[in-house]
């Protein structure tokens, strides 16, 4: 049995252990240092801000400001925790303006790190100070024109623990990366520099207007539909950019929010955009918002988190509300919501109008045996006899009774479903009994998007053929698992890709390929599609790469999502009754069967209740 430790008496703690201990709250990886050290940048008034970092910024962070700079008196206590020009009563704390106010980061970074700081006040000479692991040393004369260079060498070093949860030096770097570009969104006045392993990932010159720094990390095809919103009401203010409903992706990484320049991450602005999306989007896609909130100061506490990513608001419900329905209201200017047709797939474009629906009956017997199969291509799949992803008709009593028919086109048919009572049709007009597939019986198309079923239980199903499609082609790709199978193209497709294109293609690289495209990167903004899919054309394979690029899958379960739906039938295309036959009959033979992979419902029912209440019978 463990024995309890021996209890220790109550002492202090000394200066360099409560030092760590803040650093595990303010410095979790490099890019809370960038963050923290360029923001101490803009409390300066900076203008311009260079960042520069090695190995993910475990090797060297630094930071150059032209800003108001640090008097050489004043060196050792920037670097001495709760030291701090931002705040000096309780009033200060809670009307806070500024980003940095607690008067810990720097002493924080330099507890962890081997830190040099050079800075120059206006009317005084520079002078430079270094920390080693949070020993601070002497002052030292420095030579540089104005503002302050700090400098960052082997953070964690003497904490090697901490290096044991950072992630890969790529990773890190794309963070520090983000953490600059989301405060380069935030203040449009300043120019910024980025720079990693001496390469310049990105360069602002100041007053730049939102949508130009937005493209340098988000792909054309989203920022070309940015929808703009500004809204004022009762002393607050929201403003940004909203993305279109067609564009929307799986992840939330494109949902930012600023609350008084600073950007955080608030469960309250982000409910309230999807609220204001709802209906346009499925279940797990998400918006790209770029949404800035301008509140009075003793409206909001930014002191509720160590990092200050978090923030609470002193009226939850007004704020919400203003988010959602500046949002919605930017939406429905636009048109109507994508997805108001049931039958459209996510992605394709909504119409202001709908053409009328059209009815397709069952064919008569006689139409039975004239009917001639199509090629199983109507469906996206370029192989007739692919008997895993659209399996062929095993229904015998129907094939029969089809034989039946054509040898004998003047049979009539034992029933009439639809016949009147006490009343024998004529040979020329009588139907025949629907054809079954299972228990269930197919009893027309409509609007050239939904199959009608009459369902073993008496009620009416209505199944939408894109879904169910989607659901078929989806269990097949599940157990071929990463066996796609490839046809190579006769002239390769080129595609010209932005630098957040080039970055998802290296994230998913290996995907892509174990569902068929054949890739070839002969340079850094270049990719040729060399085969794809058996299932897709050239064309698709480019629409396929272009989608899957600009966020809508990260993993092969998106990806395999996002190609059943790129292949599947679309609404609004005829099909022949042997084709909607062997549609049923597959769908009836995958799991989950009743939601397409996006969750939405594949086949809807009617029962008498139902009926009744559409016609106002009760």
């Amino acid at each position: 049995m463990d024995q309890l430790p021996i209890p220790r008496s109550i002492q202090l703690l000394s200066s360099e252990l409560t030092d760590q201990i803040a650093a595990g709250e303010v410095v979790e990886r490099p890019a809370s240092v960038v963050k923290e050290l360029v923001e101490n940048a803009l409390d300066a008034g900076a203008t311009r801000i260079s960042v520069e970092i090695e190995r993910g910024g475990q090797g060297l962070i630094r930071i150059t400001d032209n800003g108001s700079g640090i008097a050489a008196d004043e060196l050792p206590l920037a670097l001495t925790r709760h030291a701090t020009s931002k705040i000096a009563t309780f009033h200060d704390l809670l009307n806070v303006a500024s980003f940095g106010f607690r008067g810990e980061a720097l002493a924080s970074v330099g507890s962890v790190s081997r830190l040099r700081l050079v800075s120059r006040a206006e009317r005084h000479e520079a002078a430079a100070i270094a920390a080693e692991h949070g020993r601070l040393g002497e002052v030292e004369p420095a030579a540089l024109a104005s503002g302050t260079i700090i400098e960052v060498r082997d953070l964690f070093a003497n904490v090697p623990a901490r290096l044991k949860f950072l992630k890969s030096l790529g990773t890190e770097a794309k963070r520090c990366q983000d953490a600059v570009s989301r405060m380069a969104l935030s203040r449009l006045d300043v120019g910024f520099v980025f720079k990693a392993e001496g390469r310049t990932l990105f360069r602002f010159p100041p007053d730049q207007p939102l949508s130009s720094r937005l493209a340098a990390f988000w792909p054309p095809a989203i920022c070309e539909g940015l929808l703009p919103f500004d809204r004022a009401r009762d002393g607050r203010r929201i403003h940004g950019l909203a993305g279109s409903p067609q564009k929307a992706q799986g992840r939330a990484d494109r949902m930012l929010f600023f609350v008084n320049g600073r950007a955080v991450q608030d469960r309250v602005l982000s409910s309230a955009a999807r609220e204001a999306y709802k209906g346009r989007l499925l279940a797990r896609e998400y918006p790209q918002v770029v949404a800035f909130l301008e509140l009075p100061p003793e409206e909001v506490d930014v002191n509720v988190h160590p990092a200050k990513m978090e923030v609470r608001f002193r009226e939850e419900q007004s704020v919400f509300l203003l988010v959602r329905q500046t949002l919605q209201d930017a939406l429905e200017a636009t048109g109507p919501a994508l997805y108001a047709d049931a039958g459209r797939a996510p992605g394709e474009a909504g119409t202001a109008a709908a053409p009328p629906p059209r009815w397709r009956p069952a064919p008569t017997p006689a139409q039975l045996g004239l009917v001639q199969p199509r090629s199983s291509r109507a469906y996206g799949d370029s192989q007739a006899e692919d008997d895993t992803f659209f399996p062929q008709p095993k229904f015998p009593a129907y094939r029969e009774y089809t034989r039946q028919v054509a040898e004998e086109p003047s049979a009539e048919a034992p029933s009439r479903p639809f016949s009147d009572a006490g009343r024998e049709p004529s040979a020329a007009t009588q139907e025949a009994r629907p054809p079954s597939i299972g228990d269930m019986r197919y009893l027309g198309q409509i609007a050239d998007t939904y199959l009608l079923l009459g369902l073993p239980d008496g009620t009416l199903g209505i199944l939408d053929q894109h879904a169910a499609h989607e659901r078929i082609l989806y269990a097949a790709m599940h157990r071929r698992g990463r066996s796609g199978q490839s046809m190579p193209l006769a002239l390769p497709v080129e595609m010209h890709l932005h630098e957040a294109q080039a970055e998802k293609l290296a994230e998913l690289g290996d995907e892509l390929a174990a569902l068929g495209f054949g890739l070839e990167r002969p340079s850094h903004g270049l990719v040729r599609i060399t085969s794809t899919p058996s299932s897709l054309t050239a064309g698709a394979a480019r629409d396929y790469i272009e989608a899957a690029l600009d966020g809508q899958a990260t993993s092969l379960e998106d990806l395999w999502v996002l190609m059943s739906c790129k292949t599947a039938l679309k609404a609004g295309q005829p099909l022949a009754q042997d084709e909607a036959l062997r549609l049923i009959e597959a769908w009836r033979a995958v799991p989950d069967r009743y939601y397409c992979p996006h969750g939405r419902p594949a086949l809807v029912r009617l029962g008498a209740g139902e009926l009744e209440r559409l016609f106002k019978r009760r």
